[in-house]
Formats: structure tokens, sequence, C-alpha cells
């Protein structure tokens, strides 16, 4: 799905032949939408970095369709989706550290852009609200059975401990992150149980 777009900003990326794109469309998804498509490409495709292979599967022929470079938060250089999600949605992290979406709360994602050499008519930015400003009991902070999310961020090293031990594979790694399950907003997007093992596993 379309996820905004950007023009007249300095983030914008430089194209292959050294000029700054003019404009760039964000590609993404919210909620289990992708989960059957791409389950389908697996059962085909097997292999290492299976959701990245599928994500290029479907976007390159899209970008060579419209003549536009395709970029991806898995290659490098690292391209800054986070600061262009924030010039164009205005999106803040949670306490987990996902960007939060005040109405996908915490089941969406960003899969790619496409930058284009020519202006095109992009949708206008959105500044949404931060989700978490008006969440006065923060249950994920409380639900996370590592302690791994404080005030001060989210802790890998405590979750990646948990996710290892027995405890952990009887729970964040079966049914999802725990604190993340508990995030009440956008609770109507929350991932399939297969789509949650999976990205668990890959954490």
């Amino acid at each position: 799905m379309l996820r905004g777009g950007l023009v007249a900003s300095t983030s914008l990326p430089e194209l292959d032949n050294g000029e700054v794109a003019d404009a760039l469309l964000l590609v993404g998804h919210a909620g289990s939408t992708l989960w059957p498509h791409f389950s389908a490409y697996l059962e085909r495709s097997p292999g290492p970095d299976p959701l990245d292979r599928w994500t290029r599967f479907v976007i390159d022929p899209i970008a060579r369709r419209f003549d536009c470079r395709a970029l991806y938060p898995f290659e490098k250089p690292w391209w800054p989706f986070q600061r262009w999600v924030s010039e164009i949605e205005g999106l803040r992290p949670s306490p987990l550290g996902i960007l939060i979406h005040p109405e996908y709360g915490l089941w969406h994602g960003y899969r790619a852009a496409l930058a284009f050499r020519n202006a095109i008519p992009v949708p206008a930015r959105t500044k949404l609200a931060h989700a978490c400003d008006n969440c006065r009991d923060k249950p994920c902070m409380s639900a996370c059975p590592a302690e791994a999310i404080s005030t001060d961020g989210f802790a890998v090293e405590p979750c990646r401990s948990y996710l290892a031990s027995d405890s952990g594979r009887a729970s964040c790694m079966r049914v999802g992150c725990l604190a993340r399950n508990t995030c009440p907003i956008g609770a109507e997007y929350r991932y399939m149980d297969s789509q949650l093992r999976f990205h668990m596993a890959a954490l």
C-alpha cells in the first residue's frame, strides 16, 4: 500500500546518475494483508532472507514499469527510511522502538521506496498524532517479561536473552512479543500468529 510521498526535501536520495530524485513514494503494509501472498511465495522459493527477496520480487517490476529506482530498508547504503517517515507522516517511536501509527498501532511497516527522477504528484504530507502521548497506563512497559522496555528506550540484550530461554520460547516466540500484543492501539490490525512467529524467529 502507498504510505505517502515526498518532494522538495533535502533528504531525497541520489539516483544512479548522481542526480537527486525529484519525488519519492513510500510503500508498505498494515496488518496481515501481505502475509498470504508472501506465504505462497515462501512455499515456492525457500531460502535465506525470504521477506527481502519477496519484496524485491514484487517491487522491482513496478520500478521498471514506471522508470524509477527501487530503494529498500535492508540494502546498503542504509537509506533514511525513518527520516522519510517522520517527514511524511510525523510518526515517532513507541517505547518498543517501533514507529507507532495512530490507526495501525505497531502492526505496520515500510518495505520499499520508489525514487523518481521527475516531479510527480504525491499525497499531501500529514502530521499524525503520537498515539503514546494519550496512553496513560502504557501497558507495553509492564507486560514485558524481560523488563526490556522503559522510559529510557528498548534494551535489546535482555529481550534476546529472554527469547532464548525456556520461558521466552513458550511465550513471546510462540505468540509474538507480549509487550507489543498488549498495546491497545490498532489491535484489529494485529499480525496473524504465523506472521508473528516468523518475525520473532528473525529477531
